[in-house]
């Protein structure tokens, strides 16, 4: 059993955070000793999942959603499960997005790399993408689609 002050310091939330989730019912059985709530290891596993659904972009309310799924039982399995589907997919385009970013900024480091090696930009402006390095070819390529 973990106390609120020790699952603050494990996910890096504010306990007022913690609080706040239990206020909406995301700990719908968390234990109590003398009003001092006791984390267990599935309240544990239950805020790994609030936080990958919050981090997924899903708000508060939809995820008390998810959570009154869970307590309905497995007929909301179909339900829960097409949420996820649904947040997979919007992670994985997010993760396309930043990596085209990530593309742009590699390919930018190269180039001025380069530049200030040559003291000037002069060879690079007439450098063709099939003349560029491999990974920076892919990264240019990537960053331009």
């Amino acid at each position: 059993m973990y106390t609120i002050g020790q699952v603050s310091e494990l996910f890096r939330l504010p306990i007022s955070t913690l609080r706040y989730y239990d206020k909406e019912g995301l700990f719908p059985n968390i234990e109590r000793v003398s009003g001092i709530r006791k984390f267990g290891e599935k309240e544990i596993e239950t805020l790994r999942v609030i936080e990958c659904l919050k981090k997924s972009g899903l708000e508060i309310k939809q995820i008390k959603q998810f959570m009154q799924w869970c307590v309905e039982g497995s007929s909301t399995y179909p339900k829960r499960k097409e949420l996820f589907e649904t947040q997979k997919k919007q992670v994985e385009a997010e993760i396309e997005r930043m990596n085209k970013v990530l593309d742009m900024l590699k390919f930018k480091c190269w180039y001025y790399g380069e530049a200030m090696k040559n003291g000037n930009e002069d060879k690079l402006s007439s450098l063709s993408v099939s003349d560029m390095p491999s990974e920076i070819r892919e990264a240019y390529l990537n960053s331009h689609d």
